[in-house]
C-alpha cells in the first residue's frame, strides 16, 4: 500500500523520483552493480588487512617457536620460584596496600574535578567560544600522550619519592581520559532538550543544572568508578618507579629475589582490584 506523498520522507521521494520510469530489469542491474561494488569494497578492506597482519608479523620478528620455548621457562619460574607465596611477608605489604588505595581515591578525585572543567570547555555544544574547545582538546590530547609511568617519573623528579608523587601522577594521566570521555558524552546530549531551555532564557548554570546535568549523570558516574578501578593499577606500576604505593615494596622483594614474598604483593593487588570492583558496582547501583 503506497503512502499519501505528505507522509514521505525526503530520502523515499529522492528514491522514488530516481527510480521513477526504470523498468524492473533496469531496477536489478543497478542492484547487481551496489552488490558488486560492495564486494570489491570488502575484497579491498580484506586484503589490506591480511597485508597489515603480514607486514607486523614480519617487523616485530615474531614467532610461534618463541612461545613454547618460553613457556616452559615461565613455567619453571612460576611453579619453582614464584609458588607457594610466602605468606610471613603479608605483614610488609598492608601499609602500601592501603596507600596504594588512598592514592587511587585522591587521584580519581583530582581527575573528576579537572576533567570536569576541561571536559566543559572542550564540548563544542557547551564551550564558550569555538577556540577554547579546540585548545581544551588539545590540552587533553597532551595529557593523554603522556604515559602514567613518565607522568611519575616527573613527579618524583620534581617532588621526590613517595605516594605524594604517584597520587599528582595518577591525578595528571587521568584527566587526559576523563575530560575526553566528559566532553564526548556532553557532545552528544538531546541538542532539541538543551535549546527548548536556552529558548526560555535560562543561564548556562540553569542549562547545566536541568538540560546537562539529567543525561550526563549516568556516563559521568561510570567512567569515573572505572577510573578508580583503573588507578589501583595504575598506582602498583608507579610504585616500581619509587612513586610509593604497593609497587614499591612489591620491586623490593623482587630485587632481592624473594619471588614467593612478591607473590604476596601479586596476590594483594587481584584482592584490591577485586574490592574496588565489588565496592564501585554497588557505589554505582545506589547513585543509578
Amino acid at each position: 500500500m503506497s503512502l499519501p506523498a505528505e507522509q514521505l520522507t525526503e530520502k523515499q521521494l529522492s528514491r522514488s523520483k530516481k527510480h521513477e520510469g526504470k523498468s524492473v530489469d533496469q531496477l536489478f542491474q543497478d542492484w547487481k552493480q551496489r552488490k558488486k561494488m560492495v564486494r570489491k569494497n570488502r575484497m579491498f578492506t580484506l586484503i589490506v588487512l591480511v597485508a597489515l597482519i603480514i607486514w607486523s608479523w614480519v617487523e616485530t620478528g615474531f614467532q610461534l617457536t618463541y612461545l613454547f620455548s618460553g613457556a616452559s621457562n615461565m613455567a619453571t619460574f612460576i611453579f619453582e620460584d614464584l609458588l607457594p607465596p610466602d605468606m610471613t611477608a603479608i605483614g610488609l605489604f598492608l601499609k602500601p596496600a592501603f596507600d596504594t588505595v588512598i592514592m587511587s581515591y585522591v587521584g580519581m578525585v583530582i581527575s573528576v574535578i579537572a576533567s570536569l572543567f576541561f571536559g566543559f570547555l572542550a564540548a563544542k555544544n557547551l564551550s564558550f567560544h569555538p577556540l577554547i574547545s579546540v585548545l581544551s582538546r588539545s590540552f587533553i590530547a597532551f595529557l593523554r600522550a603522556v604515559p602514567a609511568l613518565v607522568w611519575g617519573i616527573v613527579m618524583v623528579a620534581a617532588f621526590g619519592l613517595g605516594p605524594f608523587a604517584g597520587t599528582l601522577a595518577i591525578g595528571l594521566s587521568g584527566v587526559g581520559i576523563l575530560a575526553k570521555a566528559y566532553a564526548d558524552m556532553l557532545e552528544e546530549l538531546d541538542t532539541g532538550q538543551l535549546e527548548a531551555i536556552r529558548a526560555t532564557g535560562a543561564t548556562w548554570f540553569q542549562l547545566v543544572g536541568q538540560g546537562v546535568w539529567p543525561q550526563f549523570k549516568a556516563g559521568f558516574v561510570g567512567w569515573s568508578l572505572y577510573k578508580m578501578d583503573l588507578n589501583i593499577r595504575e598506582a602498583a606500576v608507579l610504585g616500581l618507579i619509587g612513586a610509593g604505593g604497593i609497587g614499591t615494596a612489591l620491586q623490593s622483594s623482587i630485587s632481592l629475589f624473594q619471588y614467593q614474598q612478591a607473590a604476596v604483593g601479586i596476590l594483594m593487588i587481584w584482592g584490591l582490584i577485586l574490592i574496588v570492583e565489588f565496592t564501585t558496582a554497588k557505589i554505582r547501583e545506589r547513585l543509578l
